[in-house]
């Protein structure tokens, strides 16, 4: 039997455009992909740079070999096109929920899962162009169909990366914008299936595969809610009450079975436990509002939670407190989430505050006033947008709006766990202010932890705490400040400056230790 030839110079200009404008889209959704990976790999291993930066080269490795595969493939082009696409539109959509369930086994087993899903889906989108513009160069000359299938191809992974953080993220989550993408190549398929019926080989049988594959990603789609609680179910030990993708990270919040313990998530990281918080707060807001002369304005930079305001209203002194916290869910949460309230005690609903959802950087920047007080309550610097928040600059322009005799109390991370980055939080401080005291208590929840209390005024001592406290006293405030010898000051560390993030990386080597 002769063997078929498969030509398309006569190929009519509307399916032309077809093939030009599934370009565009298959662009798209390639992209789409590579920021899904690697947002889940930030949200659960952290250090965003490090995953994006992984994501990113193995993807354009893939996507390499993809092309250099594609001179192998020969016969109907236009076929070979379709499959790749239903195939990129099941691997693609399922790469999301694969990987938040392959998490909570061992650390190799994501990474494996994580390697295979990048190298699968890049390189099926390497074979994506090459395909095309063979189809497309035969119509016309190689320089235009070059010309036209990169400039498609340019404003299609533009399109993708300026839509993911603005719309596909906070409208639909990680895993139900994986299944869309992965619905959107299968409708890419459907459209060449019907625009481009003369150059199939078998239509029924395909349109029987493309059909198939979007009924399943429809499915899929349409119960991503229900996907989404089964896979948080899996990915935390206790049941979740509350969960929310905001514009900026993810909420979850849990609960026990058996008894309140209540917990906050964000990006997969634990915030406070309900049975030891109060452990955590108090050692964060008792020193540094008893430190010298009773404050009457109080800064606090995170902590939309509202559990740190709890603690400063238990000085009948402070009659002014500001909060900044970028994220509004997350404030309000702390606002309008029942069990939340009951926690924060209805802490933020005091007349006294007022509440700003923006970035703590540029708030201290061009705060509207000086305070006697500044609670720094961020999370640990695990990436580097959280370490400019750590770093020398921002602690200078602190300074700028503290009163002559104020101070600051910030969270430093664990001195046992990170204490690399706990101490470089020390010593950035002490090129500014005259007197640092480093302390640091136990919380089962999350170890030994540590703070570091910066003062503008030297030799200033405790003075009295207030009534009903449930952990912190001036014998253990004192005793805070002797560290065993495993968690004594590292010697050789680097101020930590946004030009240098010394601290960025202290903190990743110490994680990697552990």
């Amino acid at each position: 039997m002769a063997k078929r030839e498969y030509s398309y110079t006569d190929l009519p200009q509307k399916q032309a455009v077809v093939l030009l404008g599934s370009i565009l889209v298959v662009a798209l959704c390639g992209i789409v992909y590579e920021l899904i990976i690697g947002t889940v790999s930030s949200y659960l291993l952290g250090n965003s740079v490090y995953q994006f930066s992984l994501t990113i080269g193995f993807f354009m490795f893939a996507m390499g070999v993809g092309s250099y595969v594609s001179r192998f493939i020969e016969g109907n082009l236009v076929q070979a096109f379709i499959w790749v696409e239903l195939i990129l539109a099941f691997v693609g959509g399922m790469c999301s929920i694969s990987l938040f369930m392959l998490f909570p086994y061992a650390p190799w087993f994501y990474t494996v899962g994580m390697f295979s899903f990048i190298s699968t889906i890049g390189f099926l989108v390497g074979l994506e162009i090459p395909i095309l513009t063979r189809i497309l160069s035969e119509r016309s000359t190689t320089r235009q169909s070059i010309s036209d299938v990169l400039s498609l191809d340019y404003i299609g992974a533009l399109v993708g990366s300026v839509a993911f953080p603005i719309l596909l993220l906070p409208s639909l989550g990680l895993i139900t914008a994986s299944f869309a993408i992965g619905l959107t190549n299968a409708g890419v398929a459907l459209l060449n299936l019907f625009w481009l019926r003369d150059h199939l080989d078998n239509f029924n049988r395909m349109l029987g595969y493309v059909v198939a594959t979007i009924v399943l990603l429809f499915v899929l789609t349409l119960s991503a809610s229900k996907i989404t609680g089964f896979a948080q179910d899996h990915l935390y030990f206790d049941r979740i009450v509350w969960r929310d993708q905001s514009h900026y990270q993810t909420l979850v919040v849990t609960n026990t079975w058996k008894k309140n313990d209540l917990r906050l998530f964000i990006d997969g990281h634990l915030q406070f436990a309900e049975t030891d918080e109060y452990r955590y707060h108090e050692a964060l807001v008792h020193p540094v509002l008893s430190w010298g002369e009773a404050p009457e304005s109080v800064l606090v930079l995170g902590g939309g939670d509202g559990l740190a305001i709890r603690e400063v209203l238990k000085h009948p002194n402070v009659n002014h407190i500001d909060l900044v916290d970028l994220d509004p869910e997350m404030t309000r949460l702390g606002s309008e989430f029942a069990p939340l309230v009951r926690l924060n005690g209805g802490s933020m609903g005091t007349d006294i505050l007022t509440v700003y959802n923006q970035d703590a950087f540029l708030f201290v920047k061009e705060a509207p006033r000086k305070y006697d007080r500044i609670i720094i309550d961020f999370p640990d610097p695990h990436n580097e947008a959280l370490s400019k928040l750590y770093s020398v600059e921002f602690y200078a322009m602190v300074s700028a709006i503290m009163e002559d005799d104020g101070a600051l109390v910030t969270q430093s991370s664990s001195p046992f766990f990170a204490p690399h980055s706990y101490w470089t939080v020390g010593l950035t401080l002490e090129e500014l202010f005259p007197d640092v005291v480093s302390y640091n208590t136990p919380i089962p929840s999350f170890g030994i932890w540590g703070f570091h209390l910066a003062s503008k005024l030297p030799g200033r001592t405790l003075g009295p705490l207030p009534e009903g406290l449930r952990s912190i006293t001036h014998d253990s405030f004192a005793g805070a400040q002797s560290f065993t010898t495993d968690l004594q000051p590292r010697r050789d560390l680097e101020v930590n400056s946004i030009f240098n993030p010394t601290i960025y990386e202290q903190y990743n080597t110490d994680l990697s230790r552990i």
